[in-house]
């Protein structure tokens, strides 16, 4: 399965120039196993686990998941197209 949710992770986000990491696109919102929505966070991608890395408060957060923790996955992002 992780094959798969890397695949997730990269369509919910973009390359950081000069770093391994990734940043959430705008107006993607990020949520693993139904817990805590991430809105504007940076991912990095390791070999054995996913930290994801927030700023709140004047603090940095960073959580980190095992690859083979993870259960689900839920993107949300803007509605593209005309709205009917």
């Amino acid at each position: 399965m992780k094959e798969t949710w890397e695949k997730i992770f990269e369509y919910a986000s973009m390359p950081v120039h000069g770093t391994l990491s990734r940043k959430l696109r705008n107006g993607v919102t990020l949520q693993i196993n139904e817990g805590k929505r991430f809105e504007s966070a940076v991912l990095f991608l390791g070999e054995s686990f996913i930290r994801i890395t927030e700023e709140e408060d004047g603090k940095m957060i960073n959580s980190y998941y095992d690859w083979q923790s993870i259960q689900s996955i839920r993107t949300y992002s803007p509605k593209e197209g005309p709205t009917k």
